[in-house]
């Protein structure tokens, strides 16, 4: 309920801000170019809502395969589906290495659940269906057509910090041109502070689509161990092409591939018997310690998209019985 809360005063405080800029600057140029700049935001957002799905499968290579193709991953995701009270997603596997999973879609009924080539001789049936459980559950919460709605507030504030600042330097000193530039780079500050309210509310979704993979039946620990096969997986990648090509794309996977080489060290001191896997009695004993994160990583974690992984696996240990 907390996570959900936070998500909805997120939103709240983001068209807050938008709000208050829209009406200050119509306020002060003119209700006119206030309206220009929503309508251009407007036409935008629609576009990405319907070319958004077709442009992530042409990303991610993904080829969508019937029961008769794939009926583990079908049958897990028709289990899960049911579990969550939701129409069964389309499923797709990514041609795409990296091992890894993602969900996108405009609406419950317009799901898509995927995985990546890679993932598919990595994980166990368990840790396949866990790591499944939290892509239904972004679908369950439709927090893919929240994020889209919120990342276009920076956008909006974009056009109006550069156009206010056009303007004020071709109206010069007679026509208020300093204080126009002013105001435009106060939209600049205010792009800058809503893409990091993004990034958190991106954050957000990640802990409780945790969460959310937990309330479908799947064990937290299963969970951990497959981010932690995931981070490993991922480290593999390191400076090869296939992990920049990502880079736009990797919101949507279950953990942030191009923060794995720095993740594998602070995921070794919970693998306590150095198994390759997080069993229960290793998720507790993470449970009853306090994480303390580095200047670095806590900066680093402002500017992902994914939480910090130790902190995710923190909370994870939360959820168990």
């Amino acid at each position: 309920m907390w996570l959900k809360t936070r998500m909805l005063l997120l939103v709240a405080l983001l068209f807050g801000i938008l709000y208050g800029v829209i009406t200050g600057l119509g306020t002060w140029m003119g209700a006119g170019s206030a309206l220009i700049y929503l309508i251009l935001a407007f036409v935008f957002l629609g576009i990405q809502y319907l070319i958004g799905p077709s442009i992530v499968g042409w990303t991610m290579k993904i080829k969508w395969v019937s029961e008769k193709e794939s009926p583990k991953l079908h049958r897990m995701i028709a289990e899960l589906a049911e579990k969550a009270h939701l129409p069964k997603p389309k499923v797709g596997i990514s041609q795409v290495p990296i091992p890894n999973a993602f969900a996108f879609g405009r609406t419950q009924r317009d799901g898509r659940v995927c995985v990546t080539q890679g993932i598919l001789n990595l994980l166990s049936e368990d840790e396949l269906k866990a790591v499944l459980g939290h892509e239904m559950s972004h679908i369950k919460h439709r927090d893919m057509a929240i994020i889209t709605l919120l990342s276009a507030i920076p956008l909006i504030l974009y056009w109006i910090a550069l156009g206010t600042m056009f303007r004020g330097m071709l109206g010069g000193q007679r026509q208020g041109g300093m204080i126009v530039i002013l105001i435009g780079m106060g939209a600049f500050v205010l792009y800058f502070i809503t893409n990091l309210l993004v990034l958190y509310g991106s954050r957000i979704r990640e802990y409780y689509a945790d969460k959310g993979s937990v309330e479908l039946g799947n064990k937290p620990h299963h969970l951990a161990t497959a981010l932690y096969k995931l981070v490993y997986g991922n480290a593999r990648f390191k400076g090869r092409p296939e992990l920049k090509q990502m880079e736009g794309v990797k919101a949507f996977f279950v953990n942030d591939p191009t923060r794995a080489w720095s993740e594998i060290k602070e995921l070794s001191q919970i693998d306590l018997d150095m198994s390759g896997t997080i069993d229960s009695y290793e998720l507790m004993e993470l449970r009853n310690k306090t994480v303390k994160l580095s200047s670095a990583d806590k900066m680093m974690e402002i500017l992902s998209t994914h939480p910090n992984m130790l902190k995710r696996m923190k909370h994870l240990s939360s959820l168990m019985a």
